[in-house]
């Protein structure tokens, strides 16, 4: 499974310049690659971010986590998140799975990896708890 550029370049435009609120990813089956599918601007909401993710097909998608350590010291962290729903098809569960860890390897940076078949495996308190 081909890398666009686009994909690495957004990456590095949401980690070095905070550009980016999240980035989510769709797999090309036909061109057999990886592409952009959403920018969330920097103002987004982890909602924007989850709504942005469709209920019945795979993604990959990256957040920028903003969160206040308990000696109140302001940190971010680089969350990637690899949607499966239970309901999207076994096809698309097999490329997605299949082609996760050479898509990671492509994004350097990333701090905090999530599974999620539904949205409660991604909720913010699951961030955060695997976060601090």
């Amino acid at each position: 499974m081909a890398v666009h550029d686009d994909c690495k370049l957004k990456f590095l435009e949401l980690k070095a310049k905070r550009t980016y609120r999240f980035i989510v990813y769709k797999i090309e089956e036909k061109q057999k690659q990886v592409i952009v599918e959403k920018l969330g601007e920097p103002t987004d909401s982890y909602e924007d971010f989850s709504a942005s993710l469709p209920a019945n097909e795979c993604r990959y998608a990256v957040y920028d986590f903003d969160f206040m350590t308990e000696e109140n010291v302001p940190r971010s962290r680089i969350v990637f998140i690899a949607w499966s729903p239970d309901i999207s098809k076994v096809r698309s569960k097999m490329i997605y799975a299949s082609s996760k860890d050479r898509f990671k390897r492509e994004l350097d940076g990333i701090q905090v990896e999530l599974q999620a078949t539904d949205p409660t495996e991604m909720g913010i308190d699951v961030i955060k708890s695997r976060t601090m």
